[in-house]
């Protein structure tokens, strides 16, 4: 067997393994069929006209094997307000879902399960043009209709090939924890390669930030993303624009991995088994750094808007150890139901109560004699001196340890998330230094299995 008949022949195998079955199918379509009378009956009692589709994988028979969400839209002309759009979508997302809960994007809708699928009910306007939508979630019909018309059978396979290689590398979805590739925009880059191995292919050999695709050549912006792919039904949107250069990286890599040496695992899900809280202190002991974590309760926001803040509040916090001096090596973001926490594991763990800092050079003058006046009758510092041509002191550090500065009063200065920033503000949050991080394992075995043992 060739190499590329080993590649062919994994890549079958896992199409096979992810395309669900005729039974699969058929709750599905008993499901999705029960949800769309429901919300067509609920509908039509409404004072305006509105209509009812299914929109997404599940419509554009793309959905993998074992995934349980559908998604039902209600469009609503475009005159209608905002404000009324909301209300009598959730008086059909509650008549259709009675049991459903009121979750929120850019306007609110209900969310629950009908036979043991997952069921997104949304409102959106009923437009002639996706130019003209009025929020994020307008577009989606627009792409379940694009899609449609371009994929077979057989494209469709190929996509489930390229989701089951994505979901297997931890970069298959577009939600701001993952940063990864949406189902949508598997779906473009599939149909513009025609076949899963030639993406893989193009991303192992060809790709170089900034990556830049336009299905119908009629992008009307430009972007600075490192992958682009220019939305066929919007051509002023990047439907990759959440996509991270790490997530490109990580695609990068697997492509080759999996094309240099064809297996059958490399198209399954890596999932480290999680670490107990006695393994993580072993693992710290022997590694010798200083860890140290901000543990909060989870602010009451959905994760599109706590993961944002809680990477912005790990940069300004590792950014802020590493001025002071104590290395920052990595760091991670956790987050389940009730609590968060941000971890930083640092190189150094314990400076010296003096540090050094430089001056001016001598020979000029007015910079110099003021840093010299300065610290010419403080106790606290030796010298000024000269060293190499430039004034010298010795002063006492601010902070000898990372433990230290995340106790004082200078994290306040650091660029936190609002949330974060409050919890912090109102002394809601513990903070654990070096083995006392272990005890987030309790919570986080799995991440902190992942974190101590990385991969690409």
């Amino acid at each position: 067997m060739t190499d590329e008949d080993a590649v062919d022949a994994v890549l079958a195998r896992a199409r096979e393994r992810v395309t669900p079955d005729d039974e699969e199918r058929e709750r599905l379509r008993a499901a999705a069929s029960e949800v769309i009378d429901r919300a067509e009956a609920a509908a039509a009692d409404l004072p305006v006209e509105a209509d009812v589709i299914q929109v997404g994988s599940t419509a554009r028979d793309t959905w993998l094997s074992g995934d349980r969400d559908i998604d039902v839209f209600v469009r609503f002309p475009p005159e209608l307000d905002r404000e009324r759009l909301a209300s009598y979508g959730l008086e059909v997302g509650h008549e259709t879902l009675p049991d459903g809960r009121e979750e929120f994007a850019e306007h609110p809708y209900v969310t629950g399960t009908v036979d043991g699928f997952d069921v997104d009910l949304v409102p959106c306007y009923r437009l002639d043009d996706a130019t003209e939508i009025r929020s994020a979630v307008d577009r989606t019909p627009f792409h379940t209709a694009y899609v449609e018309d371009r994929l077979d059978e057989t494209l469709a396979g190929e996509v489930r090939i390229v989701k089951a290689f994505l979901s297997a590398i931890g970069a298959y979805g577009s939600d701001l924890r993952t940063r990864g590739i949406s189902g949508y925009l598997a779906e473009l880059l599939t149909l513009e390669h025609g076949r899963a191995r030639d993406l893989l292919a193009t991303a192992a050999d060809e790709w170089q930030p900034p990556i830049e695709y336009d299905p119908e050549t009629h992008a009307a912006a430009t972007f600075d993303d490192p992958l682009v792919v220019i939305d066929p039904t919007d051509p002023h949107r990047n439907v990759a624009a959440v996509v991270s250069p790490a997530t490109v990286a990580r695609i990068q890599h697997y492509a080759r991995e999996l094309l240099d040496d064809p297996r059958d695992e490399r198209l399954s899900p890596r999932k480290p088994d999680p670490i107990v809280p006695s393994v993580a202190r072993d693992v710290i002991d022997e590694r010798g750094t200083t860890p140290v974590a901000l543990r909060i309760p989870r602010p009451d926001v959905v994760d599109d808007q706590l993961y944002p803040q809680l990477e912005r509040s790990l940069d300004g916090i590792t950014s802020a150890l590493d001025e002071h001096g104590f290395e920052p090596l990595r760091g991670i973001v956790l987050a389940d139901d009730d609590v968060a926490a941000l971890l930083v594991e640092c190189a150094i763990g314990e400076l010296s109560t003096i540090e050094r800092h430089l001056g001016p050079p001598v020979h000029v003058r007015d910079h110099a004699e003021r840093f010299a006046a300065a610290y010419d009758d403080d106790p606290t510092t030796y010298g000024p001196f000269v060293d190499e041509g430039r004034y010298v002191v010795e002063r006492p550090r601010t902070h000898t340890t990372p433990e230290g500065f995340l106790r004082g009063d200078d994290l306040t200065s650091v660029a936190l998330g609002v949330r974060i920033e409050e919890a912090i503000d109102r002394g809601d949050h513990d903070l654990l230094v070096g083995a006392d991080v272990s005890t987030l394992a309790d919570r986080f075995g799995r991440d902190l299995a992942a974190y101590f043992d990385p991969v690409p």
